[in-house]
């Protein structure tokens, strides 16, 4: 669903992987502008992925948008001392989506 929304918003290179620690890899050999990880993932949940992305001296600034099915303010809090641009709470809606890129990013075209 995530990769159609962003493919319906322009996004043309849409990658996705099967666990953050493969992702990890994926983007300190392939560098990317945009990490969407979800926060309930096998092997290393969502916080942890985005502590050792901003970690990392080169892809350390990759704008980096959680998704997950829980609000719970305490991952929320902690994913914004990490440094996530932004957050999003499933359910959403493909515009909920865009908005939160926009917010980042500017204006999608």
């Amino acid at each position: 669903m995530i990769r159609r929304a962003l493919q319906d918003l322009g996004f043309k290179d849409v990658r996705d992987k099967a666990s953050a620690p493969e992702a990890l890899s994926a983007i300190k050999s392939d560098r990317v502008h945009l990490v969407i990880s979800d926060y309930n993932m096998p092997e290393m949940d969502g916080l942890q992925f985005l502590e050792a992305v901003r970690a990392d001296p080169v892809i350390g600034k990759t704008v980096f948008i959680m998704l997950t099915g829980s609000s719970d303010r305490e991952v929320v809090q902690k994913a914004a001392a990490l440094g996530v641009n932004n957050y999003v709470v499933k359910p959403f809606a493909p515009a909920a989506l865009k908005e939160k890129i926009e917010r980042v990013f500017g204006e999608l075209t």
